[in-house]
């Protein structure tokens, strides 16, 4: 069986498990291994998503599970997102997980963030929250690095308010640093920002997406889909199997939003 989720296109035996570890072959069908098994569980700023111009000030509930489709070497939260079904989780079904969103709107929640590890890799999950979300009222909201196939991004689109999608760099050789695809990514940006709020985040790693080419060119291509499209230029700091690294200096962080202001009105930095 291939799963048409990604563009990876995992071919696999009855009862292998592909490479995002979330998506498995059983009985000669796809299925999401972990559907309703939630790693994390919390009340967050809708800042820290991060969406500064959606809802600020706001509340979101935001959920995780486990796996991932890219392999970044700096990843944060790479205890989850490297993990497998036998991680710890607590199972929460669809109809919980939106039962806790509403229980938490006095308290300024607008809906429910799928975020932490990859979402899209537990994607009838996401779905079928998003479809009882929408019924109750609630904002849904997709964390992602965007490597999804164009048939089932946009059928979930219509359920979706608002994303934030990880642009890993502005070369496909960035994309190689994490066993990636940019043109799927560049079209899940498109794509999504045709229908709902959409904001970037591109994190500045020294000496794989800190050239001022680079984020020339990527500002530009952003302006050409809306010079309103918020981006996001985060700082590094040394995770995972890059632990041995160095944090990317402030100045270069700030260099580089100066350029992205050239061309686009909403720029921020993180982790400075």
């Amino acid at each position: 069986m291939i799963c048409g989720l990604c563009p990876r296109g995992c071919s696999l035996a009855e009862g292998q498990t592909g490479f995002c570890r979330a998506r498995a072959n059983r009985g000669g069908e796809i299925v999401c291994q972990n559907y309703g098994r939630l790693t994390s569980l919390q009340l967050d700023p809708i800042e820290k998503k991060p969406l500064r111009r959606f809802h600020p000030g706001g509340l979101i509930l935001s959920a995780g599970s486990y796996g991932c489709n890219l392999r970044c070497p700096y990843c944060q939260n790479s205890d989850i997102s490297m993990a497998d079904e036998r991680c710890p989780t607590a199972d929460v079904p669809p109809e919980a997980l939106v039962a806790k969103a509403l229980e938490l709107v006095p308290r300024g929640n607008i809906g429910i963030a799928y975020t932490y590890n990859e979402p899209l890799v537990g994607y009838e999950y996401v779905r079928d929250c998003a479809a009882l979300a929408r019924e109750a009222g609630l904002c849904n909201v997709l964390v992602t690095n965007g490597m999804i196939n164009e048939q089932p991004l946009c059928a979930l689109l219509p359920l979706i308010d608002a994303m934030n999608i990880d642009l890993k760099g502005f070369t496909q050789e960035a994309y190689d640093f994490v066993g990636g695809d940019l043109g799927a990514v560049k079209a899940s940006i498109r794509h999504a920002a045709a229908v709902c709020h959409v904001e970037v985040t591109t994190l500045i790693v020294p000496g794989v997406t800190d050239t001022e080419a680079d984020m020339e060119a990527e500002a530009a291509w952003l302006a050409s889909i809306s010079p309103d499209l918020p981006l996001h230029i985060s700082r590094f700091f040394p995770r995972y199997r890059m632990s041995d690294s160095h944090p990317t200096p402030v100045a270069a962080v700030y260099r580089l939003r100066d350029i992205a202001r050239g061309r686009l009105k909403y720029v921020y930095t993180g982790n400075c």
